[in-house]
Formats: structure tokens, C-alpha cells, sequence
């Protein structure tokens, strides 16, 4: 399949990215990590290449949280993590989890 792939596809060209995160509080820290995903969802909403930004909580498990995102390409997503609301958030969210962030970035099939 490598052989078959559109290099704009895969280069992170102008397609559009959807960027799934997932953020699995400690036990107790749930509120801080909701907290930090409610301050940073505005000023990521507000920038030029952000498509879409929600946040997400499981009704199963309260402390799994969720981010998915949509990118007008992937330099927009990469001058998204560079930003100072961004870095500040992975820096306080990260401090909150018992698990390793897991971040995929992701085109749509269909």
C-alpha cells in the first residue's frame, strides 16, 4: 500500500487532519483535567487553521477524556501544538494523567 499512497496524502500536504486525543485522569484529578480542556478548547477554536475543536468525557469511565479536532492541513496542526496555550496545556493536563496522552492524527475514508 506504501507504494500506492498520494504524497500530499501522507506528507502531511494539504489534506485536512483529525486529530484524536485521549487523556485518562488519577483518580481525583477529573475536574483539573475538564478544567484545562475547558480553558484551552476557546483560544484552539480561535485559531486561523482550526476546522472544528470539541472535548469530550466517557459516561463509563468519568476520568476518560477525549479531544477531537479537525485541521485545515497538518501545518495547521503543527503551529497549533507550538502555541503558548497549547504547550501550557500539555504541560498541566500531562501532570494529571495516569496514562500516557495518545494522540492520532487521522484523515476521513468517506
Amino acid at each position: 500500500m506504501e507504494g500506492n499512497r498520494d504524497d500530499t496524502r501522507w506528507d502531511g500536504g494539504s489534506v485536512e487532519q483529525y486529530v484524536f486525543v485521549r487523556l485518562h485522569a488519577r483518580q481525583g484529578d477529573e475536574g483539573a483535567v475538564e478544567e484545562a480542556l475547558r480553558e484551552v478548547a476557546g483560544p484552539s477554536r480561535e485559531e486561523p487553521g482550526c476546522l472544528s475543536f470539541h472535548t469530550f468525557r466517557s459516561m463509563r469511565d468519568p476520568r476518560l477524556f477525549f479531544i477531537h479536532s479537525q485541521w485545515a492541513d497538518a501545518d495547521a496542526f503543527q503551529k497549533h501544538a507550538g502555541l503558548p496555550h497549547t504547550v501550557r496545556f500539555l504541560e498541566r493536563v500531562d501532570a494529571l494523567l495516569d496514562q500516557s496522552r495518545d494522540v492520532t492524527r487521522t484523515e476521513m475514508i468517506e
